[in-house]
């Protein structure tokens, strides 16, 4: 079960495509740990679990006032001649969806990064005129949501024509470019496939726009905390390292019966859930874990942490894809019922009043109790 990940592979071959691809690692983002906590077990009422978010400790420095070092600036003498485009401004249509979106300014951004940088990257002069009703244009920047074929390459996320040379111009050239990315990558995209019809292939500079790879975001998506449900699909794996219980046999009879709580339809979650136990954490979704000292909190009995994706690269995440509970020094009946809790928190209810009744102001020994039948 994997969401989408924030990191695309720029795969643009000489006829200029460009195309997503998973990263080699599928390295998620992880969220800050978060805990509940137990009151010591002489009591018979506790405090409900509280999330808490943990913040790393600030640090203080003292202000000093440094001369500042002068560093040598890289100037480029202008450019002389002119590459495949001849001297007179290219002109630019844009041929975009009626989204609500300024495609006109964004195509006008990426030109203006060329005409600023042709010294230094082509070695010769250009100059664009970008009209969304330009008459016999040179070329037609198109925004879809779907790229056609580009020289084999599926789903590119842009394509443009290799051009070296004035004779391989057959006007007007498309570049393609596809919709669904924030501005930023969006204008990244078109300079790239406008940096292969003034000549440049990959790995010509500047390298970190022609590369074969770089990193896009997309449009603002929904963030998991604001899904119904943040997953992929309803189907999890499980992995239980019971090394650090007291009672791995009856440790692992309580995780069952929480998922087997949910696997049943707990009231207010998804009714088609599925836990599978697997034997490498690598292959798990969920892992459940115990210590005798706590990662967590001060005082708390049990933490979790989540990861998944941020493909709109807001610093928040889209879409989870695996989540890992620590169990800390804790009573073996009460395992369950920590396990539920948290299974609840990521299956969207983030909010206690939100999760099934056995985990809403749930008292010591209700914990404790067999509050799965």
């Amino acid at each position: 079960m994997r969401g989408l990940p924030v990191l695309f592979v720029l795969l643009v071959a000489l006829a200029g495509c460009t195309a997503p691809a998973l990263p080699g690692d599928g390295s998620p983002v992880t969220t800050p740990i978060e805990t509940p906590s137990e009151t010591p077990a002489t009591t018979e009422s506790e405090t409900p679990p509280t999330t808490t978010t943990t913040a790393p400790e600030s640090t203080e420095t003292a202000t000093q006032t440094a001369t500042p070092t002068a560093q040598a600036t890289t100037t480029y003498p202008p450019a002389s001649g002119y590459g495949p485009w001849g001297s007179d401004p290219v002109i630019v249509d844009v041929e975009a969806p009626n989204d609500g979106r300024d495609y006109e300014t964004l195509v006008r951004e990426a030109t203006v990064f060329w005409e600023q940088n042709d010294a230094r990257y082509l070695g010769y002069e250009i100059e664009y005129a970008v009209d969304s009703d330009a008459r016999n244009p040179d070329i037609i920047v198109q925004f879809s949501d779907e790229i056609p074929e580009c020289s084999g390459q599926a789903d590119a996320v842009g394509c443009a024509p290799y051009i070296t040379d004035r004779r391989q111009i057959e006007r007007p050239a498309t570049v393609y470019v596809k919709t669904g990315f924030g501005d930023d990558s969006t204008v990244e995209i078109t300079e790239h496939e406008l940096g292969h019809t003034l000549g440049l292939a990959h790995g010509d500079e500047p390298a970190s726009l022609m590369n074969s790879t770089g990193i896009l975001y997309t449009l603002p998506r929904t963030n998991a905390t604001e899904k119904a449900f943040p997953w992929d699909d309803p189907e999890f794996t499980v992995y239980v390292d019971d090394s650090g219980s007291t009672d791995p046999a009856e440790a692992r009879d309580q995780i069952q019966h929480a998922f087997d709580y949910f696997e049943a339809g707990a009231p207010g979650m998804p009714d088609n859930l599925t836990y599978t136990y697997v034997d490498d954490p690598e292959d798990a979704e969920v892992r459940i874990s115990f210590a005798e000292e706590s990662p967590c909190g001060e005082g708390a009995a049990s933490c979790a942490a989540v990861s998944g994706y941020d493909p709109d690269g807001d610093d928040a995440l889209e879409t989870y894809d695996r989540f890992e509970v620590v169990l800390v020094d804790l009573d073996t009946d009460a395992v369950g019922w920590h396990v539920g809790y948290w299974t609840a928190h990521y299956l969207g209810a983030e909010d206690d009043a939100d999760k099934p009744d056995p985990f809403r102001d749930a008292t010591y020994s209700e914990r404790r109790s067999e509050w799965w039948t």
